[in-house]
């Protein structure tokens, strides 16, 4: 019974290090952005919104 608590502990520690991993890399690719960079892509999704409801 012992034996199964460590392998749980194992992979519960494994599952929080891939976690981390994951945070981090989207982390730095939000980071990745510049303000102009934001700004124009929020720019860019409000023409393609307002676009879309002059066609209806």
């Amino acid at each position: 019974m012992r034996g199964i608590w460590k392998w749980v502990g194992l992979a519960g520690a494994a599952g929080v290090v891939a976690g981390g991993v994951l945070v981090a890399r989207d982390q730095r690719r939000r980071n990745s952005y510049t303000p102009e960079d934001i700004r124009a892509r929020l720019h860019q999704r409000h023409a393609q919104a307002h676009g879309s409801d002059v066609m209806r």
